[in-house]
């Protein structure tokens, strides 16, 4: 029975709750109009002063606009014969150089030089002695302050937030400039150890050109030194002294034949051999070039489109957002308030 009376009071109060129509939302907002006006006051209020300077400091935006570059080898880029070089030098980054960039942009290597070179722990007023969690704290305020993105055109934009207005701008145009400088450093990764690949190769090709010229000297102080055109001579001489009839002639001419036989082989195989490696060392010396180049010489990495300057308007807080927001939230928090008042007064009176 107490079950069906509870059930039965139930439908009751549904019943007796006025439905919604307009005139009934419009007497609403009227009855409680002094309220609302208060509550709406007072949170306009709040936000204004939680807005001001000295409770919420302005903080100031510097953007740094760059497109990434498709050079990853100066000398490719640059020493190759125009037919043969796969990429132009002075050609924007697509879609997958965008995305390295902004590898590296957040790469720890960079960031951890950014604040070795302002100094941010001292910056955002982090003391290492007294804060419990000090890289924490330090990654939340990076976090906080800084964004990379990749824009619809494939450009890469920094942005950074700060108090300082000249250091916003600063920090913006310095993480550009490390980006360079880790972008070189990573690809010397490759490029010295490469370097040291190819001096090694042509050093051994060297050694090994300069042992094939000594057995051609001492081919030569055997009296070899031209195979070709001692056999040619030779062979005449000897049809020369046969036509004479000088014999013991002709048995020191056979014999000099017997020896230049005997080894010219050798001298043949030596000068082909060394025609061969000659051409390699030529090819390594190109490439010792080249690797020298990359090693040696600095291309920037990034073309430049937009430098961070110091702004001079504030990006945060907009006053006059905050102050929407919070009388809408304050109109809209009152409403719920009062709604569920005169449903608890319905409910009682009935």
């Amino acid at each position: 029975m107490s079950t069906k009376s509870n059930a039965n009071h139930s439908d009751q109060l549904v019943q007796d709750i006025e439905p919604i129509t307009l005139v009934s939302v419009i007497n609403f907002f009227w009855k409680w109009r002094k309220v609302l006006l208060i509550s709406c006051a007072i949170g306009a209020l709040v936000s204004i002063v939680m807005t001001m300077p000295a409770i919420t400091p302005p903080k100031y935006k510097a953007t740094h606009i760059f497109y990434p570059t498709k050079n990853n080898s100066i000398s490719n880029a640059l020493l190759t014969d125009l037919n043969q070089r796969q990429q132009d030098p002075l050609e924007y980054g697509e879609e997958e150089d965008a995305e390295k960039a902004l590898q590296v942009l957040q790469s720890g290597a960079l960031l951890g030089r950014l604040v070795k070179n302002f100094n941010l722990m001292k910056h955002y007023g982090i003391d290492p002695k007294t804060e419990s969690f000090p890289k924490y704290a330090l990654d939340n305020k990076i976090k906080e302050n800084f964004s990379f993105e990749r824009t619809r055109y494939l450009s890469i934009k920094i942005e950074v937030l700060d108090e300082d207005p000249k250091m916003a701008a600063d920090l913006a145009n310095g993480i550009a400039a490390l980006y360079d400088s880790i972008k070189t450093e990573v690809q010397q990764q490759v490029s010295i150890p490469a370097l040291d690949i190819v001096q090694r190769a042509l050093e051994s090709k060297q050694n090994k050109l300069t042992g094939i010229k000594n057995q051609l000297r001492d081919l030569g102080t055997q009296g070899i030194t031209n195979y070709e055109e001692q056999s040619r001579a030779l062979a005449e001489e000897i049809y020369k002294v046969q036509a004479s009839g000088n014999t013991g002639r002709l048995k020191q001419l056979l014999e000099e034949q017997k020896q230049l036989v005997a080894n010219g082989g050798d001298f043949i195989a030596l000068n082909e051999l060394i025609k061969l490696e000659e051409e390699k060392e030529s090819d390594l010396m190109a490439q010792l070039e080249k690797r020298q180049v990359d090693v040696g010489e600095r291309l920037s990495h990034k073309f430049t489109i937009e430098e961070a300057s110091v702004p001079e308007i504030k990006a945060w807080p907009k006053r006059t957002f905050v102050l929407i927001l919070s009388v809408l939230a304050t109109f809209a928090g009152t409403c719920v308030v009062l709604l569920g008042l005169e449903l608890a007064r319905q409910s009682k009176t009935a």
